[in-house]
């Protein structure tokens, strides 16, 4: 990838990496709704490249397409959030699910169900499962108290490998138990549906295919783990200030 001069071929980069781009935009769509064009993804993807290939070094032993796939996927991520696309109307929905989750969690010592949820809210498992499909997506702004300078959100950065550059969360030993902890503790089809999604790559159709469900039953699968998880690790990290404070 290198021309005669020894310099970094920038084109050539463009070429093989923007399949690349294109899948990692693919991904995020996934979890998005209709209003966002995969269009748009794919252009903040390519600038997020260009912005890696420019400030890629060899010599830091990284590999590029680890770097880039970072740079990429944290450009998607900060055009959805200058965007400010989703609508304050649903992340009120989504801050009283996360609120009933909270309550039901400290009252039964253990994840409420769907049902349970829907209850505590005054409203029919029909409606509340609509209101997780509409939900769909709102983790990737919503969680932004947790992502990192690169604007990668703790979901993304899990499985990242130990040589790449962590998020300061991460280094945090506390938080990366209690993260640890929040994912062993979901249902376990919630617990298979993350799985399947961070760890096997798989896209939310697949994910039906394999659990027997239907691809919107996926997402709103997905759309109550993360809101499992964000709910337990704003409150792991709520008790971490209160004893910061006291020792103080």
């Amino acid at each position: 990838m290198y021309n005669a001069a020894g310099q970094i071929n920038k084109e050539q980069l463009v070429q093989r990496f923007a399949p690349m781009v294109k899948r990692i935009a693919c991904h995020l769509m996934a979890r998005l709704p209709a209003s966002v064009m995969l269009e748009d993804l794919v252009q903040n993807g390519m600038l997020g490249l260009l912005g890696a290939i420019g400030r890629f070094e060899a010599a830091a032993g990284a590999p590029f397409e680890a770097y880039a796939a970072q740079r990429v996927r944290g450009a998607m991520l900060d055009s959805l959030r200058e965007n400010d696309w989703l609508p304050r109307s649903l992340r009120r929905s989504c801050r009283l699910i996360e609120a009933a989750i909270a309550q039901l969690e400290q009252e039964t010592g253990r994840a409420p169900t769907e049902k349970e949820l829907a209850d505590s809210l005054g409203m029919t498992l029909v409606d509340y499962q609509k209101m997780l499909q509409d939900a769909r997506g709102h983790q990737l702004v919503y969680l932004e108290d947790l992502i990192s300078e690169d604007g990668e959100d703790f979901l993304e950065r899990h499985q990242v490998e130990e040589a790449s550059d962590p998020a300061q969360l991460f280094e945090d030993e506390g938080a990366r138990q209690a993260l640890v902890r929040a994912i062993a503790d979901l249902p376990e089809r919630e617990k298979l549906m993350m799985a399947l999604y961070y760890e096997q790559d798989l896209n939310l159709r697949e994910i039906g295919d394999v659990m027997g469900v239907s691809e919107s039953r996926v997402c709103q699968m997905h759309s109550q783990a993360v809101m499992r998880l964000r709910t337990r690790l704003l409150g792991a990290a709520e008790e971490q200030r209160k004893k910061t404070k006291k020792n103080g």
